[in-house]
């Protein structure tokens, strides 16, 4: 087996993780809810969660920048407060936006869980610390297999520093124009190459899975960084990641394990 970082659970390379937890809209268990972490964990899949930032500082545990796909409510989950949130009905669901507080005692250590911690800057650029800071702090005594990510490496780094017993990582893509067209030309092309992960000191990057022959990834695997992928959605998908990564987010099937 490949070398890791002290700081990523073994578990990370062995347990596929359910991306967003083991969610079915068609039978009401929608993504990032509770129902969908206690699926994952009954079935013995690692779980992958995104945060966003309430408008008091709060971490929720919520994929999106606006409301609007998800709930019936309308615009930005950072202006309005935790308890309003708490309450807000997940659209296909008798359930409501939960805190990452929920969902950590929900897994309590039984599979490992990866935390994604969502661009609050909309540019991949320097954030103000809050949600890193509320998430390093709800991780403070948790026990079991735990690491953290995002695409932005401001993110990643404010984390490190907030909670360096914790593992982190980069969220990665090939940031082709087309997907990623926001983002200023210097910006993407810093970005694909993976440019931050030697002074971040990373403990795993989780690629695209659709990209796992671009230059940078092999590099990392080079250097024994461990290497995740996303969002795999099928068993032919699964094999073709598995050639590179060391394992898979996956959702709309059941992968082995």
């Amino acid at each position: 087996m490949k070398a890791f970082s002290r700081l990523l659970d073994l578990a990370f390379l062995r347990c596929p993780l359910a991306h967003r937890g083991l969610h079915d809209r068609t039978i009401g268990v929608v993504e990032n809810s509770r129902a969908a972490c206690i699926a994952a964990v009954s079935a013995g899949f690692g779980i992958e969660v995104d945060v966003q930032q309430s408008a008091d500082g709060q971490a929720m545990v919520f994929h999106d920048d606006l409301l609007d796909r998800l709930t019936t409510r309308k615009g930005q989950v950072k202006t309005f407060p935790a308890a309003e949130l708490g309450e807000t009905p997940l659209t296909g669901s008798e359930e409501t936006i939960p805190t990452l507080a929920e969902i950590l005692e929900i897994v309590a250590g039984r599979v490992p869980l990866l935390i994604e911690i969502k661009d609050q800057s909309g540019r991949m650029g320097p954030t103000d610390g809050e949600l890193e800071r509320a998430v390093a702090s709800e991780l403070e005594n948790y026990i079991g297999p735990i690491a953290v990510m995002s695409f932005n490496p401001h993110a990643v780094e404010l984390f490190r520093e907030a909670q360096p017993s914790v593992a982190n990582g980069l969220t990665t893509d090939n940031y082709d124009q087309s997907e990623w067209n926001l983002l200023p030309t210097d910006a993407r092309r810093s970005l694909s190459r993976m440019e931050a992960v030697d002074r971040l000191k990373l403990d795993f990057i989780s690629h695209n899975h659709l990209f796992l022959s671009d230059a940078a990834v092999r590099r990392q695997r080079e250097n024994d960084l461990p290497v995740l992928c996303w969002t795999v959605r099928s068993a032919l998908e699964e094999t073709a990641a598995r050639a590179v990564a060391d394992n898979i987010t996956f959702e709309g099937y059941l992968p082995k394990h």
